[in-house]
């Protein structure tokens, strides 16, 4: 179920200021799972709701939990269970974007990676939102650190993918500490049967609404290409050097396949990075930083290391290997093609995946296109290189930096231009920034030797 045509947030019972920061924030019209959910999520009603990453679920929950707050009030009134790290930095952005027109409104994220004591500090000061991973939750909860005692909503985001990591009892135990009588909201892009088992337990008489995928799937453009064992890494090289894409998110189904590709492709002079499962989160950090800023061109991942990974204007996604499983091939695939852009999905299929390749077929209700190898050819001159260069600097939210103070040491101090510098991400201890791969050197070297927020301070490229 779709709405055809664009209903304004004007017409929901939202807070003046609340309209106000919408339309300054760009957000006009609702997203299909906006205008389904909203009205019932608002009028305090329980919700399931089914929709893709990179619909608008975030401000579909985010705004019914912002209105259901009492500022003055210094307690966790809303909690939201995220499946990663890097899924709850993301809402956690968005909320504090959501919230910019209210009384300063405090949301502290609650995950692993980083030492307890600064979250214990950000709840003792009284902070009204918590957005977390279950295991750090349960682990602030069993210390006494967070107490619900004031809460109202209680929001699930993505929670087949939470299911999936075997967080089922984490999440019922997390539930059972929240007041009864409070609302909760679950988001999930499938629904597998722990949904129900959850939903039966903890929520009351739950509005189902579920947003159709295929809007998403039509901007994306598939092509399959049949390989052998022997020309897979090969092949993959082949189609980096024939579309050119900018980013490109590579899925492979083992570490160990990963950890070969990212070799082959770095000897054949691309720039890749690998993600799985046992990067230390330092690491994981500065690989996701690069990826999303334009600094590495191929992020090869495995599915389970890629969960919550939301990059913007994703090129391409490249299937090295086909999954057995049909519901993550559109998961993998619907990273790229996101709010209207179109994108590029190339799948890589062996003899003894055309079964998989099959199932596919069946589960997308669609056709699969194949390609023949020959016509893949060099389209640019030189190797792909990506557009930025990484700037690490030592020092982050800790030193309270904040991206302005980069951006400004970078255009007013040093005489850059805005559109010479990327995206800026300040972490806990350290600071991202990417700049144009022509001054790279030159910027780092200015920075050395100048000052961020009237210090000194140390930075070298990624």
């Amino acid at each position: 179920m779709t709405n055809s045509t664009p209903i304004p947030f004007s017409t929901l019972p939202l807070n003046p200021a609340t309209l106000d920061n919408l339309t300054q924030l760009g957000y006009l019209a609702m997203t299909p799972i906006q205008a389904l959910s909203l009205p019932a999520a608002l009028a305090g009603t329980d919700l399931i709701a089914q929709a893709e990453t990179g619909s608008g679920k975030t401000a579909a929950f985010g705004l019914a939990l912002l209105e259901r707050l009492n500022p003055r009030r210094f307690a966790v009134q809303a909690l939201v269970l995220c499946p990663t790290r890097e899924l709850a930095d993301q809402v956690t952005v968005e909320i504090r974007r959501l919230a910019r027109a209210l009384d300063n409104i405090k949301v502290v994220t609650l995950c692993g990676g980083v030492a307890l004591r600064g979250q214990r500090a950000s709840l003792e000061n009284g902070a009204h939102i918590a957005v977390g991973t279950p295991g750090r939750v349960m682990d602030h909860l069993a210390r006494g650190y967070l107490a619900l005692d004031a809460l109202n909503t209680l929001v699930l985001d993505e929670a087949d993918r939470m299911l999936d990591m075997g967080f089922f009892d984490d999440i019922a135990s997390v539930t059972r500490q929240c007041p009864p009588q409070r609302q909760t909201l679950l988001f999930s892009a499938t629904f597998p049967e722990g949904i129900a088992r959850l939903a039966s337990q903890f929520m009351r008489e739950p509005v189902q609404i579920k947003v159709a995928s295929g809007t998403v799937q039509s901007l994306i453009e598939q092509r399959f290409y049949e390989v052998t064992r022997g020309n897979r890494f090969e092949t993959v090289a082949r189609l980096l050097n024939h579309f050119r894409p900018v980013s490109t998110l590579a899925f492979c189904n083992t570490k160990q396949q990963c950890k070969e590709l990212v070799v082959y492709l770095q000897q054949q002079g691309f720039s890749a990075l690998a993600l799985y499962g046992e990067l230390e989160q330092r690491e994981r950090d500065q690989v996701l930083a690069q990826f999303a800023n334009r600094s590495i061109s191929i992020l090869v991942a495995t599915d389970v290391a890629s969960r919550g990974i939301d990059i913007k204007e994703l090129s391409a996604v490249i299937n090295v290997d086909i999954t057995p499983d049909p519901e993550v091939h559109v998961h993998r695939i619907g990273r790229t093609g996101r709010a209207g852009e179109t994108g590029l999905a190339l799948s890589l299929a062996a003899m003894h995946e055309m079964g998989a390749v099959g199932k596919i077929e069946q589960y997308q209700q669609l056709e699969s296109v194949w390609q023949p190898l020959e016509a893949l050819a060099p389209t640019g001159a030189g190797p792909l290189l990506p557009p930025m260069v990484t700037l690490q600097i030592l020092g982050g939210r800790k030193e309270k930096i904040r991206p302005g103070d980069v951006l400004g040491a970078l255009t007013a101090d040093v005489g850059y231009s805005r559109a010479q510098i990327g995206k800026i991400q300040v972490t806990e201890f350290t600071t991202f920034c990417a700049v144009e791969r022509g001054i790279a050197q030159q910027a780092m070297d200015k920075l050395n030797a100048g000052r961020v927020k009237g210090k000194s301070v140390k930075v070298r490229l990624l």
